[in-house]
């Protein structure tokens, strides 16, 4: 699986450089992706038609949940739900694996 560069997340830019995916898997009721952020790199708030779980690998991730300020450390689970306005930005250089349910209706992220 190799990885692919990305530029932005639900059409929106990322701020401060760029991250990087791979797809691990996929099945009729969603995907999973493996993210890579360098340190600074965050995603503009967005919302999205899907439940995102993220498991974070290793790092560091800080950002905003429904206005609210939250943080993640390497080992830590948090979810995105469906239509909740989030951000995320990496403290320092972060990798976590997001699955996402049902399917998305867009490719979620992107080049």
């Amino acid at each position: 699986m190799s990885w692919t560069q990305m530029s932005t997340v639900e059409g929106l830019p990322l701020i401060g450089g760029q991250g990087r995916y791979r797809a691990l898997a996929r099945a009729e009721g969603g995907l999973a992706y493996e993210i890579f952020y360098p340190a600074g790199v965050a995603s503009a708030v967005h919302s999205h038609d899907h439940d995102s779980i993220v498991y974070l690998l290793s790092g560091s991730l800080r950002g905003t949940l429904d206005g609210r300020e939250v943080a993640l450390e390497a080992g830590g689970t948090i979810v995105h739900p469906r239509g909740v306005p989030h951000s995320v930005e990496a403290i320092v250089d972060s990798r976590w694996i997001e699955f996402k349910t049902p399917l998305p209706l867009r490719p979620p992220i992107g080049g």
